[in-house]
């Protein structure tokens, strides 16, 4: 099984990229690549709506590299802390520019069937329904890019590493049910 785990923040040492580590060690005897949404240039969409006629967008820059990641995968375990109830900026700019892989137009550059796509919502409060909100963004966008939505897990009161290494064994029972 070939798993991708994305850090969905665009922080590369704090309490999502320990989660993010966490998943990843637990699969170390799979093929495992772990990223960071940081890791790539992205820019904004422009809403020309030229890849609703030719499934390209005109935008030259790194957001094929992400695809090619997905399409490499099996599973996909999308990582995301909540930022004012939702995704944070970096991830939703990603999501806004695979409209050329979306099926809500033809033609449209579709990814491989079968991939099975995973959740992880964290944030500091207590409140679940941003997690809920997160983890409902994130189901979006699997849907439209016909990933399979198989599980989530949302994590309240984490805002550190020391926090997100405190809700290991939450983690690790979600990543018993993707194995």
């Amino acid at each position: 099984m070939k798993i991708l785990v994305m850090n969905c923040s665009p922080v590369r040492n704090g309490a999502t990229a320990e989660i993010t580590k966490i998943v990843s060690e637990y699969f170390k005897s799979d093929n495992v690549k772990t990223t960071c949404i940081d890791d790539f240039n992205i820019s904004f969409c422009k809403g020309c709506r030229s890849c609703h006629k030719t499934a390209k967008c005109i935008i030259n820059d790194d957001v094929s590299k992400i695809i090619s990641l997905y399409e490499w995968a099996d599973v996909i375990i999308s990582v995301a802390p909540s930022y004012w109830a939702d995704i944070p900026g970096q991830f939703k700019v990603f999501i806004d520019r695979c409209t050329p892989w979306c099926n809500t137009h033809e033609p449209y550059a579709a990814i491989s069937n079968g991939k099975k796509g995973y959740s992880i919502a964290l944030r500091t409060g207590p409140n679940m329904k941003e997690c809920e909100r997160v983890i409902s963004s994130i189901e979006h966008f699997y849907g439209h890019l016909e990933i399979e939505c198989c599980g989530s897990l949302g994590l309240c009161s984490v805002e550190n590493k020391e926090d997100a290494q405190q809700k290991e064994k939450e983690i690790i029972e979600f990543c018993n049910k993707i194995n």
